[in-house]
């Protein structure tokens, strides 16, 4: 079991961590709107694996066509932090490996307190943002992570990436996030910035998604 976190980093909003709320739908930080969707990519161990192995390798994002850029490892002592259970329990720190991974490509994988550059675009809605990992699980039956931005010009906030296998032996996906407009644009006119949310959180369900990634005859 791994569990990693890092809190104390110069993300652009104060709170870290947030998405892991079960009741982040009805209580969100302030100032912030919520966002969750989720979809089903299969069963069993081996889909499992893969999509926690893609989820880490930065594949979502990639997949949704978002260049991931300038992946820079933080270099500085790393450790558990205060992680908390579904009913708010304060959970002891946990230690955190320093191995370093790879994707395929030689990305480095998601760690902890990690930055990258996110580009890209769907349609009119652009991205380019700094990006913080402010938290990482992997645990047996779940893979997750989350990142912050950084001196945003867009949007602030959080968003993380779980892959669950469930009791029923089906696994799942969840994306969910909680931001704010800094842009003008979105600014004054709110429907922009739900509509850019969801453009892009379908695009990040469909790029692991079986269903979607596979070619059809």
């Amino acid at each position: 079991m791994r569990r990693s976190n890092f809190e104390d980093q110069p993300v652009d909003y104060a709170a870290v961590g947030a998405t892991q709320a079960h009741d982040l739908m009805q209580y969100p930080p302030r100032g912030f709107t919520p966002f969750e969707a989720s979809i089903r990519l299969g069963s069993g161990e081996d889909r499992f694996e893969a999509a926690s192995a893609s989820l880490l390798g930065w594949d979502v994002e990639r997949g949704a066509g978002v260049d991931v850029l300038d992946v820079k490892a933080d270099s500085s002592a790393r450790y558990g932090g205060i992680r908390y259970d579904d009913e708010g329990n304060a959970l002891e720190p946990i230690a955190v490996s320093t191995e370093q991974r790879f994707a395929a490509d030689g990305t480095p994988y998601v760690a902890s307190g990690s930055t990258a550059r996110l580009r890209g675009h769907l349609g009119t809605f652009r991205m380019d943002e700094r990006v913080r990992i402010v938290y990482v699980i992997e645990e047996p039956t779940v893979v997750s992570f989350a990142y912050g931005t950084v001196g945003a010009h867009r949007v602030s906030g959080e968003e993380s990436f779980r892959v669950e296998r469930r009791e029923d032996d089906s696994v799942w996906f969840e994306v969910r996030s909680f931001s704010r407009p800094i842009a003008p644009a979105y600014r004054l006119f709110p429907p922009l910035m739900k509509l850019r949310r969801k453009k892009f959180t379908t695009a990040y369900l469909r790029a692991l998604s079986p269903l979607w990634s596979t070619p059809t005859a």
